[in-house]
């Protein structure tokens, strides 16, 4: 059963269960349904089809799943988009994914309003009311009929596209049918134990495919209970946990960091949870083991994916954690295959750094409209990860490197040629070179290398001025290293590990 069936039948078997609670506003089972079939059903009447890309521009809220789910029933494709980024960034993503209307918090309409210029979009809807003219109220979308939508929702229809980046730099749209989210949601439910009386936390963002897919939508789906947060407050979550009995929660490595900073003795109660997730960036053995004597329990999951795999991939069980802390994973994910090769295609032997990849029933479609990138991603089935991972004698790996250049900080995933593309437009830079350093507190710096023009004046505060000017302010570098020459080999290719290595500190 694809989720809009299995939230209906939840809806059938506890109507009066408790749901979602979002600030003041709590639903039902019975009332969530009611409200997204409202919407899915106004939506209808505005000229949403079967089919359409709708670009979806919102912060953490109740009305994130509400719009998620009435697109899910009416076989609306689903495009959801980083909030941080500015109208270029997002112009090409609505562009790109063939976006035909919107959803948008009233907050950034102003950027919408930028990226639109040369897109035609049918329905600009504002939450949960608007300030500009040419956008429609959320509020005023919603109709009477409280009716499950009469749209017949089959497994092999589109439901979404994620947008992730590439070696050039350029975001490519992961895309997903019902039944790839159905698997993603069965495998997690299985490996992980979800069951209807799980309590969760949703305070990563709701964009991402890691809080999205590993928690909301198999929290619905297995007919357990969810508190959203629109920002991330680490002590009214620790405090939230004893007081609503929370029994699961996801965080990328940032987060938990900022839980140690909160000081204990202030009587947090955690003994209600099974389930501390986390992944989507690196995390040291002495930070797991410090969260698992902050929280008084070794009940830590890694999970280990990326997007283009639903995110699925591998899990470091807790019984692991005691010899293993630190490592990204062992067991393969339910239903889902691993393995490490070498550029020749053959399997790594243990001790043997090779490329991680995966088959999986969760596994994208592909790269929409994107043929090319797609072939070279997903060959004879396999999904190949272009992150760099060696396998111990016991079956545990460790990702060691990303062979995309790829930067995670603060679990962003940050692409370098991206930011050096908008750097080495600025008229006193010759050459750039993006690297991610080690930083204690987001994982990763982004940091600039930059060679200066021939009697050029160039400072740092100018390079991330500028490119703060160009892409979201969270890609810019916060270090900026002044170079008379960068390292290149015969062919002209950046050798960036002689700079990764250079800088370590």
């Amino acid at each position: 059963m694809n989720i809009v069936q299995v939230l209906e039948g939840n809806v059938l078997r506890h109507p009066n269960k408790e749901a979602l609670l979002y600030e003041d506003r709590l639903y039902t089972y019975s009332q969530f349904n009611s409200t997204v079939n409202q919407l899915a059903n106004g939506l209808i009447q505005r000229g949403v089809e079967k089919g359409d890309k709708v670009a979806l521009m919102m912060r953490n809220s109740d009305y994130f799943a509400i719009a998620y789910f009435a697109l899910a029933k009416i076989g609306a494709v689903v495009v959801p988009m980083n909030f941080r980024l500015l109208y270029k960034e997002l112009a090409y993503i609505m562009d790109d994914s063939d976006s035909k209307h919107v959803i948008t918090d009233h907050e950034f309409e102003d950027e919408i309003i930028q990226a639109i210029n040369e897109i035609p979009i049918k329905n600009l809807i504002s939450i949960p009311q608007t300030k500009s003219p040419g956008f429609v109220s959320f509020t005023d979308i919603l109709v009477d009929n409280c009716a499950n939508p009469d749209v017949e929702i089959l497994d092999t229809d589109d439901l979404q596209i994620m947008y992730t980046s590439g070696t050039t730099g350029r975001p490519k749209g992961a895309l997903f049918d019902h039944e790839r989210i159905k698997y993603v949601t069965l495998q997690l439910t299985i490996t992980l134990g979800y069951h209807p009386r799980e309590r969760w936390l949703h305070f990563a963002p709701l964009f991402h495919g890691a809080q999205l897919l590993i928690c909301l939508v198999p929290q619905l789906y297995v007919g357990g209970f969810g508190i959203i947060y629109r920002e991330f407050d680490p002590k009214s979550i620790l405090e939230d946990i004893g007081k609503n009995k929370i029994t699961a929660m996801l965080g990328v490595p940032m987060m938990y960091k900022a839980f140690l900073q909160v000081p204990k003795e202030m009587g947090f109660d955690f003994s209600s949870v099974d389930k501390f997730l986390y992944g989507a960036a690196p995390i040291s053995q002495d930070v797991v083991k410090s969260c698992i004597d902050y929280f008084g329990a070794n009940k830590f999951y890694s999970l280990c994916g990326q997007t283009e795999s639903g995110p699925t991939g591998i899990v470091l069980f807790p019984k692991d954690h005691e010899q293993h802390a630190g490592m990204s994973g062992k067991e393969p994910i339910m239903f889902t295959l691993t393995d490490i090769v070498t550029a020749n295609g053959e399997p790594a032997k243990a001790g043997e750094v090779g490329e991680l990849i995966f088959k999986a029933p969760s596994v994208m479609k592909g790269y929409y409209k994107n043929p090319e990138a797609t072939c070279e991603t997903i060959r004879n089935g396999w999904l190949y990860s272009g992150d760099l991972a060696v396998r111990d004698e016991e079956g545990y790996i460790l990702l060691v490197d990303r062979n995309k250049d790829m930067i995670i900080s603060g679990g962003e995933n940050i692409y370098s040629v991206e930011v050096e593309n908008t750097i080495g437009t600025h008229p006193n830079v010759a050459d750039v070179a993006i690297i991610g350093t080690p930083d204690p507190k987001w994982g990763e710096l982004v940091t600039a290398v930059v060679v200066k023009k021939e009697n050029a004046a160039l400072t740092e505060e100018e390079v991330i001025a500028f490119t703060k000017q160009n892409i979201a302010s969270y890609k810019s570098p916060k270090r900026v290293i002044f170079k008379d020459s960068l390292p290149r080999n015969a062919s002209g290719k950046l050798m960036k590990f002689q700079l990764r290595q250079q800088f370590q500190s």
